[in-house]
């Protein structure tokens, strides 16, 4: 099955360069109206033009595809708005938010500064629930909708220098998870994509050959199948250098302590059965997990 979007429209933020280009030249090769987003700032998101959006929409029109540009900053709820209105007024609808606004302020915590640590979160974070927020009526009105937040390895394992950046792309995925449960009967899916690519923001995290092994072109094939009708829902792919891999957040099958005064102590001495994945599950709300528990404790009371 070809993967097809004709007919369709998609928002890509922090589209001017990197991997956010390759999304959305992927998705107006394969039939997709696309609003490119990009502030057109520094990697640390100092400065802003449109000049970069606009090179993209020049080579998606080249190509013969339809394409418009937009300089809004995803940090700013009314500019988000606006952009998602124009690709309404100019196409009738939204059917694809691409979440790929970010910027790095890369520094170990101890060093780090709460402001840029703030900046950062403020821009992975509260920029995709912004953009969520506002194609998120249209979606619901349309009973239709593909959302794609962008996460990393850093937000799911942790990486030296990135608390912030980790933090935030891990609250991606726990964005994701709500949304895809509250989205459901609307025909929304949202899904989560962890990319390894060679971009502006890691060419200085990677030797020159790894680089090249992992172009951003290589992450597109995720992007496309979370971003198309036929995607899943709730599922967070990894992606780099053409390898492809799912993550998952588990739940062990654990054991039930009760209320008693030693239960720290048992606990303690228990602990590796506790933390054994033997039989690991992935519950499919926070409400599963709390019934699984409440499962165990009324067990425990027969």
């Amino acid at each position: 099955m070809e993967l097809d979007f004709k007919g369709r429209v998609a928002i890509v933020t922090g589209a001017g360069g990197g991997l956010g280009r390759q999304h959305a030249l992927a998705l107006a090769r394969r039939g997709a109206k696309v609003l490119v987003n990009d502030l057109g700032g520094a990697v640390d998101g100092s400065g802003g033009s449109v000049t970069a959006a606009q090179a993209v929409v020049d080579e998606i029109r080249a190509a013969g595809g339809e394409a418009l540009a937009n300089g809004a900053s995803v940090t700013d709820f009314a500019a988000v708005q606006a952009m998602v209105q124009q690709a309404v007024d100019a196409w009738g609808r939204v059917d694809i938010l691409v979440n790929n606004a970010g910027i790095l302020r890369d520094k170990s915590f101890a060093k780090m500064d709460m402001a840029d640590f703030a900046l950062v979160v403020q821009v992975h974070l509260m920029g995709a629930a912004y953009c969520c927020k506002a194609v998120w009526p249209h979606m619901v009105a349309q009973n239709y909708g593909r959302i794609v937040m962008t996460t990393s390895s850093t937000g799911l394992y942790g990486n030296f220098g990135q608390a912030n950046y980790g933090a935030a792309k891990l609250a991606q995925v726990g964005l994701m998870q709500t949304l895809a449960i509250e989205g459901a009967k609307y025909g929304i899916h949202v899904n989560a994509l962890a990319p390894t690519a060679a971009t502006r923001m890691t060419e200085s995290l990677f030797p020159q050959q790894l680089l090249d092994a992992l172009q951003p072109e290589a992450v597109v094939p995720a992007m496309l199948v979370l971003a198309h009708e036929s995607a899943p829902t709730r599922t967070i792919l990894c992606a780099g250098g053409g390898s492809f891999e799912a993550a998952h957040i588990t739940l062990t099958p654990g054991i039930h302590l009760g209320l008693g005064a030693d239960v720290p102590e048992q606990l303690a001495a228990r602990l590796a059965e506790v933390t054994d994945r033997t039989g690991e599950q992935v519950p499919a709300s926070g409400a599963a997990q709390g019934a699984i528990e409440v499962e165990k404790t009324m067990a425990a009371r027969a």
